[in-house]
């Protein structure tokens, strides 16, 4: 084994040697000269890439085989059959018809008779005619009371208009008859007389006193114009001792769009002429003549920017004195604002207004019916009214409002009683038993509250009050005001068939004044009217869509509280009627 290692090397050591003399092997090498003509200068083109697609053999990548899909079918006995589908329907209330027509009668104690009557038809595709017929009379029957205390109030109405593309109009005529009595003597009247005596001439006096109303007027609306609409209006009122009143009255007015706000501006004409025959002494030889005649117009336009909504407007009136030459201007602000603080929960609202006030005998027969036939009339200049409240919604269904106000009026229209003595000579109104009107400069600082409420479908309530402050100039109280009224309702469906409801209302203490001047007492200190409550209810039954009965009492109480001085009321009233609906 030594011997063949030793072999081995001495044969490796030869080949190294005979290698390294073959490339030891002497060669001259030469010289050569190299001229560079121009540099090198790579270009891209010089560098290339190898383009290999490398063959990709998976099994994605092979060439998919169409597939066909056939069914053998044959038929398979079935017995069974689908029923035909039908879809859900939802149940649709069944809605209430509206009648066009209805007729109202009813009964009650005092002699009480009550009676309505409306008929409205379509004479074509447009136009449109219809009536309504008004009565409401008691045969009288006051406790403690010496004279008939009677009345009537009958009325009838009748329309016609019309409804077009581009025009609306109607016409109205009106004819109303109403007869009271001035049946509130003073306390202690003929006191001084013998009970014959003082029966006869109780006797003696006729307190029946007739009102007659002849009215006319109509109204048009253009919808695409700038003149919006027109308003006329006539009436012709007289009484039973000679009285006469014309009373014109016309509105036009005109809106259209400027800078996307609305501009808005009423024109007015007011007129009212009339004379009394004879003045409350008796004195005078020619009729007691009045007559005013106010012009007006009051532009506004509406700015509207998030939840402000803002109406910026004024009122110029001219006002003439017919009788006595004597012209009036006079200037109003017209201004109001609202401002939704929490969207419709919360409205804050608030405003300046003011306006001349036309006053007419009509008007004032209309609030008291007890007037002596001698009145002076005259506008009340209402100067300004300013106002701030808060509206919205305490929950969905309950809704409230709450407003202060400021009100300053010069030649403010009050209620007082007329002084009167017991001479039998006099006028049948001129013994204590009827009312003047007197006027007075009077600021009124007010506060309003309202709260209404849909408990349901079915319940539905409400309450409101008004607190008022009275400041005059001259007279010593703001005479028949009273400084607090309440009133409240609630309505609701017992069943679909039986409906019931309940108002309850307070006024608070009034003032007034009288003096007796046949008298040798001299008292002029004021007369407080006590406050009264009164309750009133209903119940009825929905015999059909067409037939309700109804159950009416008022003043439950039984209270036979004094509205105006000396006139006290009926006392406790029950009127059971009945209301049809038809139509022709």
């Amino acid at each position: 084994m030594k011997i063949n290692f030793q072999n081995k090397i001495i044969t490796s050591l030869l080949l190294i040697a005979f290698q390294i003399s073959f490339a030891q092997k002497k060669e001259q090498i030469g010289t050569e000269t190299v001229n560079v003509v121009k540099p090198y200068t790579p270009t891209i083109s010089d560098a290339f890439k190898v383009k290999e697609t490398p063959a990709l053999e998976e099994e994605g990548n092979t060439k998919k085989e169409t597939i066909k899909y056939t069914i053998f079918s044959f038929p398979v006995a079935s017995t069974f059959t689908p029923s035909k589908g039908k879809a859900e329907g939802v149940e649709k209330e069944k809605q209430e018809h509206l009648f066009k027509n209805y007729a109202t009668f009813g009964v009650g104690n005092y002699g009480t008779l009550i009676g309505e009557l409306f008929v409205n038809e379509d004479v074509n595709a447009t136009d449109y005619a219809g009536g309504m017929f008004r009565h409401h009379s008691s045969q009288g029957g006051i406790k403690n009371v010496l004279m008939d205390d009677r009345f009537y109030d009958t009325a009838l109405d009748l329309m016609y208009g019309s409804n077009q593309k581009e025009v609306s109009w109607n016409l109205d005529l009106g004819y109303q008859n109403q007869v009271y009595n001035w049946y509130g003597l003073p306390a202690g009247f003929g006191s001084a007389l013998t009970s014959k005596d003082r029966a006869d001439f109780i006797d003696g006096i006729d307190s029946r006193q007739t009102y007659n109303t002849i009215s006319l007027g109509g109204k048009v609306e253009f919808n695409e114009s700038i003149l919006s609409k027109t308003s006329l209006k006539y009436n012709h009122f007289t009484d039973a001792y000679g009285s006469s009143e014309n009373r014109f009255y016309a509105k036009p007015t005109l809106q259209f769009d400027i800078m996307e706000s609305a501009v808005k501006t009423n024109i007015i004409v007011d007129y009212v002429g009339g004379s009394f025959r004879k003045n409350y002494s008796d004195t005078n030889v020619l009729p007691v003549k009045y007559g005013f005649t106010n012009f007006g117009i009051a532009p506004s336009f509406v700015m509207q920017k998030d939840d402000w909504t803002l109406n910026i407007g004024a009122g110029l009136f001219y006002s003439l004195d017919n009788e006595n030459s004597s012209n009036k201007f006079f200037v109003y602000p017209q201004i109001n604002a609202s401002y939704k603080v929490v969207g419709d929960l919360m409205i804050f609202y608030a405003g300046a207004e003011g306006n001349l006030e036309q006053n007419s005998y009509q008007d004032f027969v209309s609030n008291n019916p007890f007037l002596s036939p001698t009145l002076n009339i005259g506008p009340t200049d209402k100067q300004y009214d300013i106002y701030a409240g808060l509206k919205g919604k305490l929950t969905t269904n309950v809704s409230y409002n709450i407003k202060g106000s400021y009100v300053n009026e010069r030649n403010k229209a009050l209620f007082k009683s007329n002084d009167y003595n017991e001479n039998q000579t006099n006028q049948n109104y001129a013994f204590g038993n009827s009312f003047q009107v007197v006027y007075d400069d009077m600021r009124t600082l007010s506060f309003y509250g309202e709260l209404k409420a849909d408990f349901s479908e079915n319940v539905s309530f409400g309450i409101n009050g008004t607190f008022n402050s009275f400041t005059n100039d001259f007279q010593s109280e703001a005479w028949n005001l009273p400084t607090v009224k309440l009133n409240s309702s609630i309505d609701f469906n017992v069943t679909p068939k039986w409906f019931a409801g309940v108002n309850v209302f307070y006024v608070g203490e009034r003032k007034d004044q009288q003096w007796n001047t046949s008298s040798n007492v001299v008292d002029l200190s004021p007369i407080t009217l006590p406050s009264y409550f009164d309750v009133n209810a209903n119940v009825g039954f929905k015999y059909s869509d067409r037939l309700t009965t109804f159950l009416k009492a008022n003043n439950i109480t039984n209270k036979a509280y004094e509205k105006w001085l000396n006139y006290p009321v009926q006392g406790f009233q029950v009127i059971l009627g009945v209301n049809y609906k038809f139509d022709f």
